[in-house]
């Protein structure tokens, strides 16, 4: 049941991810609205104030997105209550701990120590929604052929760690037999909010689903995850937020993807730091209403990399390739023009042959700060307004002083830049892509 990352990306990650979550594409949303609706001189208006850096309480906002508890994954070893997993079954000296054959369900509020071998089946958070689970997984295996390998069906909070020094294998067999009304979809699923954190390695395949879903917020603030999935390697209903971890992803959809289909003001994903590698066959990393970028290093292989209604980079090391848009700022939010604001970091970006944009906004550009280069037939494309106050633009090599608006013919490139996994009949059930 070992993963074989080289056949999932061939590219062993390291280093650190952040995230700041934002309520704007800048300092005032409050008139936002569709391109459609919007007349010159109110997208002038909003365009300006998109220049603006971020204010005191986005950044106050930021600081709160992590709780003390999200960020340290400490936990008591001796105060833990320990489950050993045996193979088919599970030992635990805890009427908080129900075993029925492989299921393993969590009843209480409280740490506990999983190790061991789970062969086929499933370890079940459901407690009350006002208490919290710590699952410390330390070398564990869990597989299962027709259900997640871990499922929280209700709590207030589920966090994940990751013990120092351990690698852990979750995996599915590629089908999701559902046992109650929630449509569980993915090798670890959440109806609650779910943070990941610690130092150690989850390597995770999904040959029928996602890799990791929450139906509230997910959170990532250290560990290196491995993952690979048909469909997205991780999605986070109302929000993403990482501070820290390395991440290799390969998905046959998007690589990070956050959207609330019930409120289009949600689906935020910010990240302040780490390192990824991201080959996917759609959207690297895809928000529907904020994508904020303030760190980290970036190396993406993607239908398109960045796609969300707004779109604010800070800082970090991005590269993207892609055989569509490189950076896409799309109608998907209510809640405000789509609008791409370059504050700093460095941004380069090389598009395959065809009808395809480096950055492309339905709405406006910024560029405040940092470097973006751009090889391709089209580097900016937008509908709405452009606005160059600062940093550097390289198109094609060569250094611009201005934002062009340009939109070049031709057909669709032959295959994505850059190599991607194999077929999708290639996934195996335990092994991730073979």
């Amino acid at each position: 049941m070992k993963m074989n990352t080289k056949k999932i990306l061939g590219i062993v990650l390291a280093a650190v991810l952040a995230v700041t979550v934002c309520t704007a594409c800048g300092a005032d949303r409050s008139a936002s609205a569709t391109m459609a609706d919007a007349d010159s001189a109110s997208v002038q208006t909003q365009a300006a104030a998109l220049t603006a850096t971020e204010s005191k309480t986005e950044e106050t906002a930021a600081s709160e997105l992590f709780s003390k508890r999200d960020l340290s994954g400490d936990y008591d070893a001796s105060e833990a209550v320990a489950i050993t997993l045996t193979g088919s079954s599970a030992q635990a000296d805890s009427d908080a701990v129900q075993i029925s054959g492989s299921t393993v369900t969590i009843t209480a509020e409280g740490t506990y120590l999983l190790t061991g071998t789970l062969e086929n089946g499933s370890v079940i958070v459901d407690v009350s929604k006002e208490e919290k689970v710590q699952l410390v997984l330390d070398g564990v295996t869990i597989h299962s052929e027709t259900f997640a390998a871990v499922y929280v069906r209700q709590a207030d909070k589920v966090f994940i760690t990751l013990a120092e020094g351990s690698t852990n294998v979750l995996s599915n067999g590629g089908t999701f037999t559902q046992i109650d009304d929630s449509n569980v979809d993915a090798v670890i699923f959440s109806r609650d909010d779910l943070t990941l954190n610690g130092s150690g390695t989850l390597q995770i395949s999904s040959p029928g689903g996602h890799g990791i879903v929450g139906k509230d917020e997910v959170t990532i603030t250290g560990g290196t995850y491995q993952i690979a999935a048909a469909n997205h390697a991780i999605s986070g209903k109302d929000s993403i937020a990482i501070s820290g971890g390395s991440f290799a992803l390969a998905a046959y959809k998007d690589g990070l993807h956050s959207e609330n289909d019930d409120d289009d003001t949600l689906g935020n994903i910010t990240i302040t730091g780490g390192e990824f590698v991201i080959q996917v066959y759609d959207d690297a990393i895809h928000a529907t209403d904020l994508l904020q970028i303030d760190g980290g290093s970036f190396d993406i292989t993607a239908a398109e990399g960045l796609e969300a209604t707004c779109i604010r980079i800070n800082d970090g090391v991005i590269e993207i390739r892609a055989s569509d848009d490189g950076i896409n700022a799309a109608q998907k939010s209510s809640a405000a023009v789509p609008t791409v604001v370059f504050n700093g970091g460095t941004v380069t970006i090389v598009m395959g042959a065809g009808d395809t944009d480096g950055v492309d906004s339905n709405g406006n550009i910024v560029v405040n700060g940092g470097t973006i280069s751009v090889t391709g037939n089209s580097a900016f494309d937008y509908d709405g307004t452009a606005e160059y106050t600062g940093g550097t633009i390289i198109i094609n090599g060569q250094t611009v002083n201005s934002i062009p608006n340009q939109m070049m013919g031709g057909g669709m490139p032959g295959g994505m830049p850059g190599g991607m996994p194999g077929g999708k009949g290639g996934m195996g059930g335990k092994g991730g892509f073979h």
